[in-house]
Order: structure tokens, then C-alpha cells, then sequence
């Protein structure tokens, strides 16, 4: 029959069109970073626990532990009463949730996990990884490798002057501010070349972010959520210190602040060796909690300042310059300004409090947050597979939760 030869003939021209459209991206890209792209599609948190391979971190020798003052069902009573729930531990189950824990005063209120998993299970973080990367960035600056936030990021990665001159005028502050003017579309009609995908799976990413970023605009005029910026900081990172990223955090971060667990960086690739500085922090919940705790304390670990206190302070608090919904204009902006209540530091979100210290936070996709708030000394860490809720009620609730405890 004709409508069948006919069919035949569209079917074979479409899977000779996928061929070439496949062939054509492993010839431009990689076959490694085509068959990541068209196995893994949107990131998932198997794809940092299991597919990267990882740079191991050690526990820390002198491990701190919380002190616990469990009074589960107040912080259940609460969140039940804010999110309108009747059943708190059920809710955080529904919504995908995998840890949970809530700290007053250094003492563990709340500590809970679900959907098969345990005090001792290694989760990812996402983007809550870039609070990290800001974090050692102010410790490189403290101890003199990095001269200042005001330098140009060619004084230091020269070849993108090579490339265009413009580069010179971008600070290592717009990396960290998410305003360098680089050209940022997660995805574009060839999927292979969308920056999202690029960023994510391509296996050498200091190779992509040399070569593939592409100035727009003048830096500091809006924001535009961009994952090259981390890779670009932590190339920084790695030239000014003579160490890996992970080295660094280890000696740095995970030993003064008394990590209980290993964990770990995932890696773009075994043979590049570049740990995925936009997301792939590997670590225990209860080990995230001491980071908040860190910067709740203005980088003082009892008694031992591990990150500078003018660091603490000026990568968390709000820049005025930047505080207007102009600045926020793109898709992601709205939800951190919030009408006027947030704003993005160094890679840390910020909520204001009339009067008071801003609370602070750490975001990373599917819902992974630090969130810290330094005026009731409250720090609460979730993490999940899934959102749930968005990131913004999330966050909404912890700065409700933060002022009754």
C-alpha cells in the first residue's frame, strides 16, 4: 500500500536525520559528552552520586558534633502551622525530601531523614556547591593568593584576553555577583550546544569555559544566572594555589570545621580532572549543617577564623547598587528579589530583616538548601531528589520557621 511505502520513506528520513544530528554533535563536541547529554538528560542527583567520577575528601581528624536537644514535635507543630499540612514528617516524604535537619543555638531541634536514607548517606548538592566555591575564594583571598575581587579574572586566565579584550574589563566580582555579561542560554536549537548541557556534561569544562564563552554585554548591569562563572573561579582556584579544588576544601574547609564524613567533589571527566564547580559538592546533611554554621558564626570556628570575617560579611550582604527589579529583570531574577526582600551576594542568596542581620542561604536545584539565620541563630539544611514546593516557598517557610523558634 502507498500510505505504508510512504510512512517507511518518513520513518527512514527521520532516523537518517537523528544519525547525522547525533554524528554531527560527537564530531563537534565528544562522543563521551553526546552520550551523557542523550543518557542523562536533566541533571539528577544519581547523576553526582553515580555517574561523575569524584575526588575523595577525608573526614576531618578532630570531627565536631552537634550538641542534641531534640524537640521534634514543636518544629513539626510549626512547619505544620506555616505550610498548612497535618502532618509534617509525611509532607517532607510527599515532597521528596531525603534529609532534614533543624539547629538552634548549636543544638540539633530536628534531625530526620526519608525515603531511604540515613544519617550516613552521601547527598549531592547542586548549586549549593557555588556557596562553597565563594567560601574558598574569600579564603584564597585571605591568605594572599588572590589579590581582590577587583581584579580582572585575565590577570589570571590570560588566555581569555587572547580571545577578546573585553574580558579585561570582567572582575572576579562579577563572576561571583552572576553579572559578568557572558552570554548564558541554557538551551538552543542543536541541544548539544546549549550552555546548560555544555556546562553540565562536558568533560573537560575548563576546555569549554575558555573557549566557549561569549561576552554580551558590559559586566555589572544585571544579573544572569551563568554556570560558567564557577568553572572560570575555580580554574582561578587552581592556578593561584598550586592544589586541586578538592585539596584545597580539605585543608581549608573540611578539616578546621570538623567534617564527621568524607565526601567528595565530582569530576567533569578522569582524564581532565576538573571538579564541577557549579554543583558537585558530595557530602553528608549533618556536614552541610557546619557550613552554615561557619558562616553563622562570621568564619570563626571556635575560636580559629577558617574564612576571613570582612569576607563572611561582604559576600552575604546586599550590595545596593544592585537592589532594583531592573537588575533582577531575567526569569530567574524575580525570585530573588522578592519585591524588594532578597537579593544575591557572592553566590549566596539573602532575605532582609527590618533591623536586623539578613538571613542568608545556599540553593541548589531539587531543593537542596543551607539556610542560616544569623539574628535567631538558626540553621536548617534539606535535602532531596525533588523539589516538592519551589525553592522560593522552601526558603519562605525557613525565614517564617526561623522567627518563632
Amino acid at each position: 500500500m502507498k500510505w505504508v511505502k510512504r510512512l517507511g520513506w518518513v520513518l527512514g528520513a527521520l532516523v537518517l536525520l537523528l544519525v547525522v544530528w547525533v554524528g554531527v554533535g560527537a564530531l563537534v563536541y565528544s562522543p563521551e559528552y553526546v552520550g551523557r547529554v542523550l543518557t542523562s538528560g536533566q541533571s539528577e542527583v544519581d547523576d553526582y552520586l553515580n555517574t561523575f567520577p569524584v575526588r575523595h575528601l577525608s573526614p576531618s581528624p578532630t570531627p565536631y558534633l552537634f550538641e542534641e536537644s531534640l524537640d521534634e514535635g514543636r518544629v513539626s507543630r510549626e512547619f505544620e502551622s506555616i505550610l498548612g499540612v497535618s502532618d509534617f514528617d509525611a509532607f517532607l516524604t510527599e515532597t521528596e525530601t531525603q534529609a532534614f535537619i533543624v539547629i538552634k543555638d548549636d543544638q540539633i531541634l530536628y534531625e530526620r531523614y526519608f525515603n531511604s536514607t540515613e544519617r550516613d548517606s552521601m547527598l549531592t548538592s547542586f548549586s549549593v556547591a557555588k556557596s562553597f566555591d565563594s567560601a574558598l575564594i574569600g579564603i584564597a583571598i585571605g591568605e594572599g593568593f588572590i589579590d581582590s575581587v577587583d581584579d580582572p579574572v585575565t590577570d589570571y586566565l590570560p588566555e581569555l584576553a587572547d580571545r577578546d579584550s573585553g574580558f579585561d574589563l570582567i572582575t572576579i566580582r562579577d563572576l561571583l555577583l552572576m553579572a559578568s555579561g557572558l552570554d548564558y542560554q541554557e538551551l538552543r536549537w542543536f541541544l548539544f550546544n546549549g550552555d546548560d548541557p555544555l556546562t553540565t556534561y562536558y568533560p573537560n569544562q575548563r576546555e569549554i569555559a575558555l573557549d566557549n564563552t561569549r561576552i554580551i554585554d558590559p559586566p555589572g548591569q544585571y544579573f544572569l544566572y551563568n554556570k560558567y562563572h564557577p568553572q572560570l573561579l575555580g580554574m582561578i582556584l587552581e592556578r593561584t594555589t598550586g592544589m586541586s579544588v578538592t585539596e584545597y576544601t580539605q585543608s581549608r574547609l573540611w578539616d578546621p570545621i570538623g567534617m564527621e564524613f568524607s565526601g567528595g567533589w565530582a569530576l567533569d571527566s578522569v582524564e581532565s580532572g576538573f571538579e564541577k564547580m557549579e554543583a558537585g559538592v558530595n557530602a553528608r546533611a549533618i556536614d552541610f549543617a557546619k557550613l552554615g554554621r561557619l558562616y553563622l558564626n562570621a568564619g570563626d570556628w571556635n575560636g580559629i577564623q577558617v574564612i576571613p570575617a570582612e569576607w563572611v560579611e561582604e559576600s552575604t550582604s546586599l550590595d545596593p547598587a544592585t537592589h532594583n527589579p531592573d537588575y533582577y529583570a531575567n526569569s530567574f531574577g524575580p525570585t530573588i528579589y522578592d519585591h524588594g526582600n532578597g537579593y544575591y551576594g557572592y553566590m549566596w542568596y539573602g532575605n532582609l530583616r527590618a533591623g536586623l542581620p539578613a538571613d542568608i542561604a545556599a540553593k541548589g536545584d531539587h531543593g537542596q538548601i543551607i539556610y542560616i539565620s544569623p539574628a535567631n541563630g538558626v540553621i536548617i539544611v534539606r535535602n532531596g531528589t525533588g523539589f516538592g514546593i519551589t525553592l522560593s516557598e522552601w526558603t519562605d517557610t525557613f525565614y517564617q520557621i526561623a522567627g518563632e523558634l
